[in-house]
């Protein structure tokens, strides 16, 4: 099975280690960026040219984002021998619920199905220190499930795993978590102010029964979330389809 493994914590990633330790017997490619990028969310470089490093055997770093190193490692080292899979991972900390829209861990694995290739994005939900070899496992034992049966399209899966064995795991659906609205307002030494987004409180997690949050944190299991890229909003489209906007031509739906 060949492999392409990409993060958002940079190319000497402790996660990303482990992950291709896991994947012992593949052919492991690596494409990361070359520094931490968390929360860079899809971001993707179109106004500065990105450079290309390879530290050691399939083993590349770039100057730029997780989508950036993703669409450099499908479209340039592996454009002639496409992998059957690209992991993600394992990061440094939980993406569960609404953490996936602005996760880079995420967005990697979301750029390799956005270009045709079946995709896990696998994070440890677990505070430092971190030891990711049990989640490691896991997700490579996901990937090789996902390659001997694959879909009928493109998917992308969103693992997130808690500290420990891995006891089991649970097929979920994304969660909600807030981490407070607020901006921190600071004084530097030059008596400028700087602001911090996000505040400086406790994360809150939904109790919403079947979703990533709970399975995790509440009944300590491996949650497995199918994530679909066809962000329409269906109900709100069916409801849109009796709106008019005066002054203005309705054209059908087809």
């Amino acid at each position: 099975m060949r492999v392409l493994l990409s993060n958002d914590d940079g190319v000497h990633a402790a996660g990303l280690r482990a992950l291709a330790e896991a994947f012992h017997g593949d052919e492991v490619w690596v494409v990361a960026p070359d520094r931490e990028q968390s929360a860079s969310s899809h971001a993707i470089s179109l106004h500065r040219p990105l450079r290309l490093l390879e530290v050691g055997p399939r083993w590349y770093a770039v100057d730029g984002t997780p989508t950036d190193a993703v669409y450099m490692g499908l479209n340039l080292v592996l454009r002639e021998a496409r992998p059957d899979v690209v992991v993600s991972g394992v990061n440094h900390g939980p993406n569960l619920g609404n953490d996936v829209l602005y996760s880079g861990t995420v967005a990697a694995a979301m750029e390799g199905a956005l270009l045709g290739v079946n995709a896990v994005a696998v994070s440890l939900a677990a505070p430092p220190p971190h030891d990711f070899r049990d989640a490691a496992r896991f997700a490579a034992a996901l990937a090789r499930q996902v390659v001997a049966r694959p879909p009928p399209a493109p998917v992308l899966l969103n693992v997130n795993v808690p500290p420990g064995p891995v006891r089991g795991y649970r097929f979920t659906r994304l969660g909600r978590r807030t981490y407070g609205n607020e901006v921190v307002e600071k004084i530097d030494p030059r008596g400028r102010k700087y602001y911090w987004i996000g505040g400086e409180g406790r994360v809150q997690n939904e109790d919403i029964p079947g979703s990533d949050c709970n399975a995790v944190l509440l009944e300590r299991l491996a949650a497995v979330t199918p994530i679909h890229l066809d962000v329409t909003h269906d109900p709100m489209f069916q409801e849109l389809r009796s709106w008019t906007v005066p002054g203005y031509a309705k054209e059908p739906v087809p």
